[in-house]
Order: structure tokens, then sequence, then C-alpha cells
């Protein structure tokens, strides 16, 4: 495994396709482009969810409540792969798998100048591991049953990140029990995303 150094993000045309790359670290401001992303939520055997606090030092969203990892393919990285890497870099979960569940997740959201501007398809990992937070990433995290969840942030009583309230509000759709939602149809995924064939 080659440490990743420079970290690049893949910037993306209307249709979804690749258009050129641009560093991380510069990538977000207040005329974010559109770029390549990632959400995934890790649930347990018993249905419950891993939440996650931004940490305060973060550029984008500092300190703001959100799903369990969110992240950015490197260029020509295969998407599964990078939401494995990531989930083990902020987390220390060392999982096999992640399962597509909305390809085509799209949202713009801005805080104190700083947009994010992201098709982020969403994936759903399932382990009974327990986080090891990186502070470099998580200030702290929380395992919440699923249906008080979504509840709560469909309600407005819970403080999440402006994409979880948005994928959540769509993930719902796909029924109550998030360990029986179907795997997503890739025929949805914007054309940018490398993804291995199935087994």
């Amino acid at each position: 495994m080659v440490p990743v150094t420079v970290e690049q993000v893949v910037l993306l045309a209307e249709d979804g396709s690749a258009i050129g790359v641009e560093d991380k670290a510069v990538v977000h401001h207040a005329d974010t482009p559109l770029h390549l992303a990632f959400s995934s939520y890790v649930f347990d055997s018993a249905g419950n969810t891993i939440l996650t606090r931004r940490a305060l030092h973060k550029k984008t969203f500092p300190g703001l409540w959100t799903n369990t990892c969110c992240g950015h393919p490197l260029p020509a990285e295969d998407m599964e792969q990078a939401v494995l890497r990531r989930l083990r870099d902020e987390l220390g979960m060392k999982v096999a798998s992640a399962e597509l569940v909305l390809p085509a997740f799209r949202y713009r959201a801005v805080m104190d100048g700083v947009v994010e501007n992201e098709m982020c398809p969403v994936f759903r990992v399932l382990t009974d591991d327990e986080p090891a937070p990186n502070p470099d990433e998580v200030d702290s995290t929380e395992r919440v049953p699923w249906a008080e969840f979504a509840a709560s942030v469909l309600d407005g009583t819970r403080e999440i990140s402006p994409w979880s309230k948005l994928q959540v509000a769509e993930l719902v759709r796909l029924g109550p029990d998030p360990l029986a939602w179907p795997v997503a149809d890739r025929a949805g995924l914007p054309t940018a995303v490398v993804l291995s064939p199935l087994q």
C-alpha cells in the first residue's frame, strides 16, 4: 500500500464524467467545482449506525455530526476501495466490503463561506467492530439505532450535516431495515466512478 502524500480529487462535468483533478487541500472554497466523493454508513448486526463528529480543526464543516465516513476517491481509485481506505484511516475499521445503496446522490452545501459541491454515491458497510477514531479526522463517535436516528433527522430534532440529512431522506425510502436495503444498480453511478465487477 503506497501512502497518499498529496491527495487529489476528481473534477466532474455536469454529466458525471471526469474532466480533471485538483489537490484536495485547495479544491474547497467559496466556488468549489463539482467533484467526486462518497459517503458511507456503517451498521452493526443489530441495525445500529455509527455517527461521527468531524474534527474541530477540519477546513470544511468542523465539529459537525454526520454519517460514519465521507471522502474522495483518488484519481483512478476503485470507489469501494476508497470507502474501505477512509474507514481504516479515519476510524481504524478494517472491513472487507462496501455495498452501493444510493448511486446518484448529489448535493451542494455551504458553511462559513466554504462550499461542498459533490456527486456522492452512498455505501452501506456491515461490521460489529468498534471504531478507534483518528483525532486528525474525527472528534467523537456515537452508535445509534437506525430508526431512532432517521426519525430524529427527518423531524429536525437532531443536528446533522446537510448531506446526511438529504441522504437519510432518500435512504428511508429503501425500507425500515437498513440491513435489508437492496444493493443499487451501478448504472446510476456517475461515469467517472471506477468500481470493480461484482464477485
